[in-house]
């Protein structure tokens, strides 16, 4: 280990940094987030600078860096472009055991800075000795994905409740395992909604014992089909939940990402052809959450979208259990984006309209009139099957026949496949080709700029 990871105390301490760019102005702000007392010495101060020196209290002096300047900071920092100011600071530093940085030079350097995660209290950091910087920076990003910012308030509610548990619990041990469940359960992901207060209430009731052995489900919308599509939420609650239920729209690839020892409950929905019928879904979820399982229900697209999650919710609330919703990027917008399709655009769609291909009684009765008006967009979900009555009707309704249309089938995937024709010829081209479900239906002369927008191509 070429250094050893320390965290430093910077409130109210004595902080020097000379120069006064750019690269000073970022050192600055991130001493300034700590707490520093910052003395800033150069021979000229940049606009950047200058507009901190009210918001953070600087001390500003525009000369040149001497030892003599060099009292009793508690940290030096030297971000300057003179490679014989940099070498003075540093040596300056040195003689009086003052850690200094020399910003970008890691030989003159008795410590560096690394790239950090900051989720007040908590903060992470990232290093590599200042081998690769990038590479740091880029790690960074990668933990940023799974730590969400509300970190930070679940680490003060602990703060909060620390003593009070301490009182409660007298074994260490058993200390250690209440707080897992706490920060892993419902108390921590009500605060990640921004219910605080009901998270206190949560953590309260658990340490009195008198919290119902209920879990939770969190209804999840899976995207359109591409895993890199996932919300940070979603890959989140995914690996913490304890039973997966998902459908046929979720794929493999998004499954795999879920826990590897939670229990995975296929429900998928064919029309016609329900595995599990919605009804039996709605109390199964509750069910599951009655036993005190953490259950992410897995939908494709968005849970609010044509994913009957309204319905599954309106059984959770009825029984009283906790439950959360995270949207997911639903099919229309995925699968046009993918396609090269914009939904709206100024020469030819001034509005979009989502509809389904079928009702709760696979029906197909739509308000034809509305849909057939021009300058729009028409999204019509899970419409294959009734693709030649939908064409037909359009046209009935006054839809030009050489209007266009796509159906993209399998859509953000590898296997992705876009067909395009007009009304009159879709359903035809359609018969033709081995066209399986998922599918979309895009309507419109938006459909005309696929050949010139189509950036997504698969083999």
């Amino acid at each position: 280990m070429d250094y050893f990871p320390v965290f430093v105390k910077l409130k109210e301490q004595d902080c020097l940094v000379i120069g006064a760019g750019e690269v000073a102005a970022r050192k600055i702000e991130l001493l300034a987030r700590a707490g520093a007392k910052i003395t800033v010495i150069a021979k000229e101060i940049s606009t950047a600078v200058s507009d901190m020196q009210e918001i953070y209290n600087l001390t500003l002096l525009q000369k040149r860096f001497s030892p003599e300047d060099m009292r009793k900071f508690r940290l030096v920092i030297s971000a300057t472009n003179n490679a014989e100011t940099n070498r003075l600071v540093a040596e300056t530093a040195g003689e009086h055991n003052i850690p200094v940085n020399v910003v970008d030079n890691p030989e003159l350097c008795s410590f560096i800075f690394p790239a950090i995660i900051d989720r007040s209290p908590i903060i992470a950091a990232v290093s590599s000795g200042g081998a690769a910087p990038v590479l740091a920076r880029l790690l960074r990003a990668k933990i940023e994905s799974v730590i969400p910012p509300a970190y930070g308030r679940l680490a003060h509610l602990a703060e909060k409740f620390r003593a009070t548990v301490k009182q409660h619990i007298k074994q260490p041990a058993q200390r250690r395992i209440f707080w897992e469940n706490i920060l892993q359960g419902s108390a921590a992901e009500l605060v990640f909604s921004g219910k605080e207060k009901e998270a206190e209430q949560q953590l309260e009731k658990t340490l009195r014992n008198e919290t119902a052995s209920y879990g939770e489900v969190y209804l999840v919308g899976a995207g359109p089909g591409s895993p890199d599509l996932l919300t940070f939420r979603a890959l989140r609650l995914m690996q913490q939940a304890d039973v997966v239920v998902y459908d046929r729209l979720v794929s493999p690839e998004i499954i795999d990402l879920a826990r590897r020892d939670s229990e995975k409950i296929y429900v998928g929905k064919q029309r016609q052809n329900h595995a599990l019928p919605q009804e039996c879904i709605n109390t199964l979820l509750a069910d599951l959450a009655k036993a005190g399982k953490r259950v992410v229900r897995l939908k494709g697209g968005d849970p609010f979208i044509f994913g009957r999650g309204g319905e599954e919710i309106e059984t959770l609330m009825q029984q009283g259990i906790n439950f959360q919703v995270v949207p997911g990027i639903t099919a229309a917008s995925g699968c046009a984006a993918y396609a090269g399709i914009p939904l709206t655009h100024r020469d030819h769609a001034q509005s979009c309209t989502f509809v389904t291909g079928h009702l709760k009684d696979n029906s197909i009765n739509l308000n034809w009139s509305q849909l057939a008006a021009p300058n729009q967009t028409i999204v019509i979900y899970m419409g294959l099957i009734g693709l030649e009555k939908i064409c037909q009707s359009l046209i009935e309704h006054g839809s030009p026949k050489d209007l266009p249309i796509a159906l993209v089938q399998q859509g953000t995937t590898t296997t992705q496949r876009v067909v395009t024709g007009t009304l009159e010829s879709l359903p035809h081209k359609v018969a033709s080709q081995n066209i399986k479900a998922p599918t979309l239906i895009i309507i419109g002369t938006v459909v005309t700029l696929h050949n010139k927008l189509n950036w997504f191509h698969t083999t």
